[in-house]
Parts: structure tokens; sequence; C-alpha cells
């Protein structure tokens, strides 16, 4: 996936070896640590995304969920389980993204 924040881009030529050394962490986690199936890694990641409030993570956590094979049903259903423990605004700025994605 190519990257969609002007910023990440930035980030990743100001400061390449912390780049590499984040993106192996988040490679040796994702792919290695767990019997978790690709599609519900990236839907828990955009729940997490969520739930933290995080929307650059979010809009590439949805991305990634969709590369994944994940429906726009189940993205949905992701976010709408963080409203009992995030809270209904919280949701709300998540769904908000979710709609301008679409």
């Amino acid at each position: 996936m190519k990257d969609i924040h002007a910023s990440f881009k930035k980030f990743k030529r100001e400061f390449p070896a912390i780049y590499k050394t984040h993106e192996a962490l988040g490679k040796e986690i994702h792919e290695k640590a767990g019997p978790l199936p690709e599609k519900t890694r990236w839907l828990i990641k955009v729940a997490i995304s969520c739930a933290s409030n995080h929307k650059i993570s979010l809009e590439t956590h949805i991305a990634k969920a969709k590369e994944a094979g994940a429906t726009n049903d189940e993205i949905m259903h992701a976010l709408l389980l963080t409203i009992q423990t995030a809270g209904f605004p919280t949701f709300m700025e998540a769904y908000s993204v979710f709609k301008e994605m679409r």
C-alpha cells in the first residue's frame, strides 16, 4: 500500500533509521506474534485506532483492512464495538472518518 499521509512520507525521509526500526517491530507483532488471521488483525487495529482517537492511524488501518478483504460492514461493526468502551463521541469521530473515505 502506498503511503496515504504526507506527514508520514516526510517522517520516513527525515528519520529513516527510526522508521525502519518501527516498521520492523510492527511487522514482527502483526505477522509473527500470534495466530489471528490478517483481516482480523486489521479490524482490531481499526477498533484500537478508533478508541484511541487517532485519525491518521484509523485511515491507514481502514485501508489496510480493506486490502486484507474486510468489507465495509465488517469495518463498521469493528467501529460500533467501540461505543460501549470508548464512548459515543469517539465512535462518531471514527464514523466520520470512515464515511469520508468511502
